[in-house]
C-alpha cells in the first residue's frame, strides 16, 4: 500500500489561526514534486503561495476555493507512488511567498493527471465531500451562479438539518459559515451560494448581514434595522462579488470585506477605541533637504536615495533620542494598560500605495542600516508590495510608522495608529510658498509635518521635542552627522 502523507496548514506568522484558500493549484488525481506550490490562501496578513514538501499523488483537498483552514489541520494528502525529488544543493525548498494575486501567467509545467483519476475529495475519510473543483479562473467568473443547493451527498458532515417546512440539506461546507449565520440570526436556507455548486460561503453570509431587514408587523417585536451602503468597487475585489439589494430609491450594491479589509477595520477600530492618540504639526522649509538629496545623487550614485529614505534616516535619529516612542503597551487581562514595553530594535514601517490597497512594509531593523541600505531596501519593498510579493514578515514587526500622504496632493493629516504602535510621522505635500529668510520673502519649498502619538506613552513636551527635531533635520540635514 502506498503511503499517504497529511500535510497541514503552516503556521503563517504573528499567531495567525487560520486562512482562507483563495485558489487550488492542483486538483485530486495530480501528481505534484517536492516544494510545488499546491495552494494561494490568504490570512489577515497577506496572500501567500504554499509549497506542499511532499510528492506523489494528490488523494484529497482541504475544501473548495473560499474555505477557511485553520492552522495545523490538513490541506492536502498526498499518496507517495512517485518518488520524493530532492531539494536542490543551492539551499531549501520554496518559501512562502505572496501579498495579492499575481497578474502574471501561469508559467508553471502541465500537470500529469492519472486516467480515469478520482471526483475532487475535501478531508479524508468515510465522511469526505465530493465536490468537483473549479479551475483558477472560476472563481473570478461574472456569470450568475445556479441558485439551487447542492445535493445532499456532496455538502458534507453534518450540512443536513431540519427546516421549518420540514427536513432538508443546506449547502454548507465550513463550520465557520455556519457558526457566522447562527452569531447574526441568518437563515441559511434561504441563502443562494456563490461557491461551486451554489456553496454557500463566508462571503455570502457576510452580504445577507450587511443587507436591510424586513421591517416588522406592526404588531411584531421590533428588530434593528441595517441601512445599505453603497461602495465603489476597486480592482481587487474582483475575486468578491458583489450583492444587489433594493434601496430607497434604486439597488444598492453590498460589497462584502475580503480578509485584508476585515483585519484592517479591527486594527483601526480597536486603535481608535483604546487609544488616547493626540496630533501636532509643524511647517518645514525642506529646501535644503531636496539640495542634500541632489548631492547625495550627484554623478549617477547608486543607489538612488529618494525624500522617504531621507526621512526615514531622520525618524530614525529622532526616535533613537526619544526611545519611548518606539515602544507598545503592556495591558492585563482586562485590557488596561499596566506598562510600556520598549523595543530594542526599530523596525520601521512606512505606508505604500497599491493595486491591492494600501500595505505598510516594514524596514527591519533600521537603525543598524545606512542611508543607502535604507533607499535600497524601501526600493525593493515598494516594488514587491506593487508586484503583489510581500511576505507575511516584511509586512509585520513594525514598532514605527512613516506615512507620506504627501503623495495625495494633501498638506496634512491626523493618521490612525497602528495598533499596537505608539506613534506615526506624517509628511504632507511639499510646494513653493513665499517664506522669510533672513527677514526678507522668499519663494522656498515648504513641507507639513505631522506627528501623532500615544499620549499614555508621553506627554507633549517629549512629542514636541520630536517633531521638532525632525522639523530641524529637514531644514538642515546636516545637523544630522551630529547625531549620527
Amino acid at each position: 500500500m502506498p503511503a499517504v502523507r497529511e500535510f497541514p496548514l503552516p503556521d503563517l506568522g504573528e499567531g495567525l489561526v487560520s486562512a482562507e484558500v483563495v485558489r487550488w493549484f492542483v486538483q485530486v488525481g495530480d501528481v505534484i514534486t517536492v516544494d510545488q506550490p499546491v495552494a494561494e490562501v490568504e490570512t489577515a496578513k497577506a496572500v501567500v503561495e504554499v509549497p506542499c514538501p511532499y510528492a506523489g499523488v494528490v488523494t484529497s483537498l482541504a475544501g473548495p476555493a473560499g474555505s477557511s483552514v485553520l492552522v495545523g489541520a490538513p490541506l492536502i494528502t498526498v499518496t507517495a507512488s512517485v518518488p520524493d525529488v530532492p531539494n536542490t544543493p543551492d539551499g531549501p525548498g520554496n518559501i512562502l511567498v505572496g501579498y495579492g494575486v499575481s497578474t502574471e501567467p501561469d508559467r508553471r509545467r502541465p500537470r500529469r493527471r492519472r486516467p480515469g483519476a478520482p471526483t475532487t475529495t475535501y478531508g479524508s475519510g468515510s465522511g469526505s465531500t465530493v465536490i468537483p473543483i473549479p479551475r483558477p479562473e472560476a472563481r473570478l467568473s461574472t456569470r450568475p451562479h445556479d441558485p439551487s443547493p447542492i445535493p445532499a451527498s456532496t455538502t458534507g458532515p453534518g450540512s443536513t438539518g431540519p427546516s421549518a417546512g420540514g427536513t432538508g440539506s443546506v449547502a454548507v461546507v465550513s463550520p465557520l459559515v455556519r457558526r457566522l449565520a447562527r452569531d447574526h440570526d441568518v437563515d441559511l436556507r434561504t441563502l443562494p451560494g456563490s461557491g461551486p455548486s451554489g456553496l454557500i460561503m463566508r462571503r455570502d453570509v457576510e452580504a445577507a448581514i450587511a443587507a436591510p431587514r424586513p421591517r416588522p408587523a406592526p404588531d411584531s417585536p421590533a428588530v434593528s434595522v441595517t441601512p445599505a451602503v453603497s461602495v465603489t468597487p476597486t480592482v481587487s475585489d474582483a475575486a468578491f462579488p458583489s450583492t444587489v439589494v433594493p434601496g430607497p430609491t434604486g439597488p444598492d450594491r453590498i460589497e462584502p470585506f475580503d480578509v485584508l479589509r476585515r483585519r484592517a477595520a479591527q486594527v483601526y477600530t480597536r486603535s481608535r477605541r483604546e487609544v488616547p492618540d493626540a496630533t501636532c504639526w509643524v511647517d518645514a522649509d525642506a529646501t535644503a533637504l531636496f539640495a542634500a538629496k541632489d548631492t547625495l545623487n550627484a554623478g549617477g550614485a547608486e543607489p538612488r536615495i529618494g525624500l522617504l529614505a531621507i526621512f526615514a534616516r531622520v525618524c530614525v535619529a529622532a526616535l533613537l533620542r526619544a526611545p519611548e516612542l518606539n515602544s507598545s503597551l503592556v495591558t492585563d487581562d482586562g485590557g488596561q494598560a499596566t506598562g510600556i514595553r520598549h523595543h530594542d530594535g526599530i523596525h520601521l514601517g512606512f505606508a505604500a500605495q497599491t493595486p491591492r490597497g494600501l500595505a505598510v512594509p516594514v524596514v527591519h531593523d533600521a537603525h543598524r542600516r545606512t542611508t543607502a541600505e535604507l533607499a535600497t531596501e524601501i526600493t525593493r519593498l515598494t516594488a514587491a508590495a506593487r508586484a503583489g510579493r510581500l511576505t507575511p514578515a516584511e509586512l509585520t514587526g513594525g514598532t514605527f510608522t512613516l506615512n507620506n500622504y504627501g503623495v495625495f496632493g494633501v498638506d496634512g493629516a491626523t493618521p490612525i495608529i497602528a495598533h499596537p504602535q505608539t506613534s506615526m510621522l506624517g509628511v504632507g505635500r511639499i510646494v513653493e510658498r513665499p517664506w522669510v529668510v533672513g527677514g526678507a520673502l522668499a519663494v522656498r519649498k515648504v513641507v507639513q509635518l505631522s506627528f501623532t502619538f500615544d499620549h499614555r506613552v508621553c506627554d507633549g513636551a517629549t512629542a514636541g521635542a520630536f517633531l521638532r527635531f525632525v522639523a530641524d533635520a529637514t531644514e538642515d540635514p546636516t545637523a544630522l552627522l551630529r547625531h549620527l
